[in-house]
């Protein structure tokens, strides 16, 4: 049987534990961070805490109903929504990976949820590297800067918030992929090992996440550089007010003195 694996950067976030209790369908695996639910034969639904929905089984109508049932309790609903696409062939002899596709003996419950896992893992990869993306563009807008005026245009507050947006990206990311982590049900599988380090190959994962880590790492280097430029140029005004104040308590003796 050909089936179709669809997965969805829809939010930030999903808060889970309240979907939980509003969505009743049969849940065949759920932690704090997703939910892995049976829906029907060879129908599956897969929601994460950041974000990701993924789909197997379903059609137009019903995924477009379903991201309207879910969308109350999602933090930051996007417009524009990644996603990414995968074929799995059922009742293959062994397990055979193609491209964008696998062949898999049975439709294998844990099977099914890797492959989903994996799918998802990759959609959530695109989304935060279109966010690191963007936070070099804006560095590489700075340093341009600093090259033509030989200063840059961060005050305090908006350097601060600066290195918000990029700590809490880099958090996010530390805390929702687990790209070089694997399911506890691959420990004592070796299919579903094989077939787990095999997706990772597939979607390249673990390289792109260390392009994330990379360009994070260069954002983290030039605020550090802006941070200190800033320190810098606080203390030297600093100095200036202080021997502003000396210059005036002078003057203010020196007229004391002479003009009593």
């Amino acid at each position: 049987m050909n089936l179709k694996v669809i997965a969805f950067q829809i939010a930030d976030s999903i808060e889970l534990k309240q979907f939980k209790t509003a969505f009743t369908a049969h849940i065949h695996y759920a932690d704090t961070d997703e939910l892995f639910y049976l829906i029907d034969s060879y129908k599956y639904l897969y929601v994460f805490k950041y974000g990701i929905v993924c789909f197997l089984g379903y059609n137009e109508i019903e995924m477009t109903a379903f991201l309207q049932l879910i969308a109350p309790y999602c933090k930051n609903m996007f417009e524009n929504r990644l996603s990414d696409e995968f074929d799995i062939e059922t009742d293959s002899a062994n397990i055979h990976f193609g491209f964008n596709k696998i062949e898999i003996p049975g439709s294998n419950h844990e099977m099914i949820r890797l492959i989903m896992l994996n799918v998802s893992q990759s959609v959530a990869l695109d989304y935060y590297n279109q966010q690191t993306s963007l936070l070099l563009e804006e560095t590489n807008f700075h340093t341009q800067e600093m090259e033509r005026k030989g200063k840059i245009g961060l005050g305090g507050t908006k350097l601060k918030k600066y290195i918000g947006r990029t700590l809490n990206l880099k958090n996010r990311i530390a805390g929702n992929l687990y790209i070089f982590d694997s399911p506890e049900a691959t420990w004592e599988d070796e299919n579903l090992n094989k077939l787990d380090i095999g997706l990772k190959k597939i979607f390249d994962l673990q390289s792109r996440f260390r392009t994330i880590q990379e360009g994070l790492q260069i954002v983290r280097d030039n605020l550090e550089l802006f941070k200190d430029m800033l320190q810098y140029k606080n203390s030297v005004l600093l100095e200036w007010v202080v021997i502003i104040l000396i210059l005036v308590e002078v003057i203010n003796l020196l007229v004391d003195k002479f003009f009593p």
